[in-house]
């Protein structure tokens, strides 16, 4: 999967007029996005590049730019928060609101669909089958994309790896995130980076999306559990979605109970054969929980602090987006993001790849991703194939 740490513009990216342009068609545009766009983070990124600034020119490229690097710095599901930003500049609040809408509804209702029939039919032997083969998959693209992300964004800086490290062991070994590890993250990388704690205001901003996604879920009620417990984690996305991955399984499996490994393994499967944001699993693991109302809750929860965050930064960004305080915090948290996807590995591995079967599929999947690219639903459709001939309870 494509991963957030390879957001770039390329050199050649021109200077494109903003053409007038109704509502309606700029919102419908996302619609449609949203209901074919496969690829992951970076590619619904291209395409909205394509489309909108290089074909159609609806936004302009510094906007476009503009918007990436907010996408970037802040935490959050990449192109669900470009998608927003975009909407903004199109419209202010009311385009935001609907273009993010519209963004990412139609994968909402897939993966609902999904989840209806996996509750449904998940205790059937070709099910089981099916994702016996998906799971193990799914461990070699998330590996793939550990190392894929470790190398773009840490780069030879040593700070950078030390709390990658820390992050990846301490996740393999406790099987969870530790929130408190993340916030130290990047705090270290603030002060060594820029050596400027007492700067002032900006300085400490910078890490206050974190300590307020660090604050414990409050209410008893299910329903209220998901939305908080979503809440927080939308504040955890940073390099790739697939970064709430850890951040998900020490919550949902580990803390509250809410699904079994297995059930984990598939939400996330469920997510990379859906086209849009790979966050979208919060909907599939909201419904296993509490049905509809679950679903809802969790989606509403995991887009909410992307919404807000994108409403509260986007009339201010083109002043703070340079501060060297901020970049520092982020690139000390990304860092932590990414050692805690590569202990995810070791942890959900451990699951989804026990026997011989499972070995094959993964080491098949891994090598086939490192030589060609070919899409994600198309590895796990032939997973699932594999599982269905492999499979023997």
């Amino acid at each position: 999967m494509p991963d957030a740490s390879t957001k770039t513009v390329p050199k050649s990216f021109a200077k494109a007029p903003n053409n007038p342009v109704p509502l309606g068609r700029f919102v419908g545009y996302f619609l449609r996005l949203g209901a074919v766009g496969f690829g992951g983070p970076i590619a619904l990124a291209g395409y909205m590049q394509r489309d909108l600034v290089d074909t159609r020119q609806w936004i302009s490229s510094e906007d476009y730019i503009e918007g990436l690097a907010l996408a970037q710095l802040a935490p959050g599901p990449l192109a669900a928060q470009l998608a927003i930003y975009l909407g903004y500049i199109r419209a202010g609040f009311i385009g935001a609101t609907l273009v993010g809408f519209a963004f990412i509804a139609p994968s909402f209702v897939m993966v609902l669909a999904v989840a209806a029939a996996y509750v449904r039919y998940g205790g059937l032997p070709w099910m089981q089958a099916v994702f016996y083969g998906i799971g193990a998959a799914v461990i070699a693209i998330i590996l793939k994309s550990a190392v894929k992300l470790a190398r773009m964004t840490l780069r030879n800086d040593k700070l950078l790896w030390s709390i990658f490290v820390v992050l990846a062991v301490s996740t393999a070994i406790t099987g969870r995130e530790i929130i408190w590890l993340f916030l130290l993250g990047g705090l270290v990388a603030l002060i060594v980076k820029t050596r400027a704690w007492n700067t002032g205001l900006p300085a400490r901003a910078a890490l206050v999306p974190i300590i307020v996604g660090a604050s414990k879920a409050a209410g008893h009620q299910l329903v209220l559990q998901i939305l908080t417990f979503f809440s927080k984690a939308g504040l955890f996305v940073f390099g790739s979605g697939l970064a709430i991955v850890p951040f998900l399984y020490g919550g949902v499996v580990q803390q509250h109970h809410w699904l079994t490994d297995r059930q984990f393994l598939d939400a996330v499967a469920v997510a990379m054969i859906t086209p849009g944001p790979v966050v979208i699993t919060a909907a599939f693991i909201g419904f296993l929980v509490a049905r509809l109302p679950g679903a809802l809750a969790a989606a509403a929860g995991v887009f909410l602090p992307v919404y807000l965050l994108v409403l509260a930064i986007a009339p201010y960004f083109k002043r703070i987006s340079k501060n060297p305080q901020l970049r520092a915090a982020v690139e000390g948290v990304t860092a932590g993001a990414t050692g805690a996807i590569a202990g995810a590995v070791f942890v959900l591995g451990r699951r989804a790849v026990h026997d011989l079967p499972t070995a094959i599929i993964a080491i098949v999947t891994l090598a086939i991703i490192s030589l060609w690219r070919v899409p994600e639903p198309v590895i796990i459709g032939g997973a699932a194939l594999a599982g269905l001939f492999l499979y023997n309870p």
